[in-house]
């Protein structure tokens, strides 16, 4: 299709800054070469970074790095005359090519150019970064408007602490009249949330343009049906190990196995339940990293959280009732605090009344099998154990979103610490609603279409968690709905 009209971002910086690697991250693909030497990227190179049915293109083309600014500077104003001319075109591309590789790039954003992306490397501090008032004076000579954005952030940190290092820039910057805006937009730890944040500020600058508008409202189309599939991807893992069955095997049923004080080995069962939340974690992780363009792993890392939170629904046998009779003595109470201690959780009501005194022991083996429902005993996780489940799945989720390509492989790490604050707190204002959900599960081993059922009725829940979420990180950047 033949573009009707485009808007064209040249993305220029100083020499092995990060300009190619910011570029795949936009993009979400591998272009150009990236390594850690000056002037990898010799000639302008053009991608398509959004596209509309009508035509509309929005293009960004990755340069050159600037070296030398001040003598580049004088180069190009040197080129109106024929020696300036042969000194540019010809001595230096054969006696200098990294340097005629700078004057390429601002040939290009001279020629070409609606808007001007400078990236700077954020690590270093505004009155060390020496290139930057030169190459800034530069782009002033090109007439063009020029968004600053800081790269090299480090990793992701609370709103107030990144809001601080944008304003110090912003502050130095605002000498020259050229530079409309100061925004973060790390090659490595970006959001995508802030891509929209980037097309405002480009809006901005062009004056209300349509194309861009138009444009705009395509990047929102497409990052909010993202999201949607990856709120559909977590829910629906999330209810297949809410829903996860692991049936007892004869030598898990011993009840000796919840008697206080004595050591307890991860039964069979746990162990599969274990085992296939970690195969469940790693699937749905590369399924959310192919939705998000993104190659990489999930470690088992959640296992940590949860694997002692096993809840263990059993069929208690009758001839190892009188255990239970030796264990607890006749005390009702004392019947509850053993048995819940083993991980054995018995159903609401199941004490009041003396019900189990009076049935005595061979009866309350019997009431807990009808308790359960089923003659077939079973490891599930408990509401208790869920809890960490839904929070590391949120927490898996904002690392996937904030992944920068500047990283290569993707790896589960751990998490910022606001991170974990924010969703800790965002959980308890929902924790009802959750609760409510895990307490309607099937209390037998037979629950076929649980898991699906969970998943919808968490699709909206997790929708809703997640963009809160993103508002508090990013307030006044998340898409709206065309």
């Amino acid at each position: 299709m033949t573009p009707t009209t485009a808007l064209r971002l040249s993305l220029v910086s100083h020499t092995n800054v990060g300009k190619t690697t910011l570029a795949r991250t936009l993009l979400g693909r591998d272009i150009g070469e990236v390594r850690d030497a000056p002037h990898v990227t010799e000639f302008a190179e053009m991608n398509v970074l959004l596209e509309t049915a009508a035509g509309d293109q929005l293009q960004l083309w990755d340069t050159p790095g600037f070296g030398d600014s001040v003598r580049l500077l004088r180069r190009l104003q040197q080129r109106a005359t024929p020696l300036g001319w042969f000194l540019a075109e010809v001595w230096d591309r054969w006696r200098d090519r990294p340097f005629w590789s700078s004057q390429q790039a601002l040939r290009h954003v001279h020629d070409a150019s609606d808007i001007v992306l400078y990236l700077v490397n954020a690590a270093e501090s505004v009155a060390t970064a020496g290139y930057v008032k030169p190459e800034l004076e530069l782009l002033s000579w090109l007439d063009k408007p020029v968004i600053v954005l800081l790269n090299q952030m480090g990793a992701p940190r609370a709103a107030a602490d990144e809001r601080a290092d944008v304003e110090r820039w912003r502050v130095w910057v605002a000498a020259f009249a050229q530079v409309r805006d100061v925004l973060p937009l790390d090659a490595f730890a970006r959001c995508w949330v802030q891509e929209g944040a980037l097309l405002e500020a480009i809006g901005r600058a062009l004056g209300g343009d349509a194309r861009l508008q138009r444009l705009h409202a395509e990047w929102a189309r497409q990052r909010l049906a993202r999201f949607d599939a990856a709120m559909h991807e977590l829910a629906t893992s999330l209810g297949r190990i809410a829903a996860a069955r692991a049936p007892l095997d004869d030598g898990d049923r011993g009840l000796e196995r919840f008697i206080p004080g004595r050591r307890r080995a991860a039964s069979a069962a746990e162990r599969r339940l274990a085992e296939a939340l970690d195969a469940e974690v790693r699937a749905s992780t590369a399924r959310l990293l192919t939705l998000h363009a993104i190659d990489g792993r999930a470690t088992g890392a959640i296992l940590k959280r949860v694997a002692s939170q096993v809840q263990l629904r059993k069929p208690v046998g009758e001839p190892a009732a009188t255990l239970v009779g030796g264990v607890v003595g006749g005390a009702l109470s004392g019947l509850a605090a053993d048995l819940m201690a083993g991980g054995l959780t018995l159903g609401g009501g199941m004490l009041a009344g003396g019900i189990l005194g009076a049935l005595g022991a061979a009866g309350a083996a019997r009431a807990i099998n009808v308790v359960r429902g089923t003659g077939s005993g079973f490891a599930a996780w408990s509401d208790s154990a869920l809890a960490p489940i839904v929070q590391a799945t949120l927490l898996r989720y904002l690392a996937v979103a904030h992944f920068g390509r500047g990283r290569g492989e993707w790896v589960d790490g751990e998490a910022p610490a606001h991170w974990t604050a924010l969703v800790d707190e965002l959980l308890a204002a929902r924790e009802p609603a959750l609760a409510a959900l895990w307490a309607g599960r099937a209390t037998t081993l037979d629950n076929a279409g649980e898991a699906e059922r969970l998943g919808t009725q968490l699709q909206p829940l997790l929708a809703g968690l997640t963009q809160a979420l993103l508002e508090r990180l990013y307030p006044g950047s998340w898409p709206a709905a065309s």
